[in-house]
């Protein structure tokens, strides 16, 4: 039994009929085709799959699509604007916080989940590593992560 999802991704809005025991994450990227997101360990544990929801990061692999009815998802593809990336991936990029990617997604994910709840505001380095808490990351120490995120709070507070 097929179920008609309704709901917005990157902005645009989606109809699609998904089978109701399909993963949010199985339907970004094997029905949608976006490969952004990635597929960890599929138990919510390593964050590769984060996605905003209504803002909100959600382990993708552990939402069902049908509970995205509704709603915002956006996804990494959904963070640069008009082919400009957003200040968070200019400052991975600046700052080596990417390493070998498999976790770049989610970490990006999260850390735009975390400037935007602290509008105007730097974090913390313990508050910036409390919000990738849920991500991990085997190649980079988290350090060039760290500063990536402090620097991309820096730029959006001046623009």
């Amino acid at each position: 039994m097929e179920y008609t999802l309704n709901f917005s991704v990157n902005k645009r809005p989606v109809e699609i009929a998904v089978e109701p025991h399909l993963t949010l994450l199985e339907v970004l990227r094997d029905t949608l085709g976006l490969m952004g997101t990635k597929e960890g360990c599929g138990t919510g544990d390593c964050g590769a799959c984060t996605v905003l929801v209504n803002g909100v990061p959600v382990n993708s692999c552990l939402m069902l699509a049908v509970e995205a009815e509704g709603q915002e998802v956006i996804t990494v593809e959904g963070l640069a604007t008009n082919g400009d990336l957003h200040p968070v991936q200019r400052a991975f990029i600046a700052h080596g916080g990417v390493q070998c990617g498999f976790c770049t997604p989610g970490v990006l994910m999260s850390s735009v989940a975390l400037l935007a709840r602290t509008p105007g505001a730097q974090p913390t380095e313990g508050e910036i590593r409390e919000a990738l808490s849920g991500n991990l990351c085997r190649c980079t120490g988290y350090d060039k992560i760290v500063r990536a995120v402090q620097a991309a709070a820096e730029e959006i507070e001046h623009v």
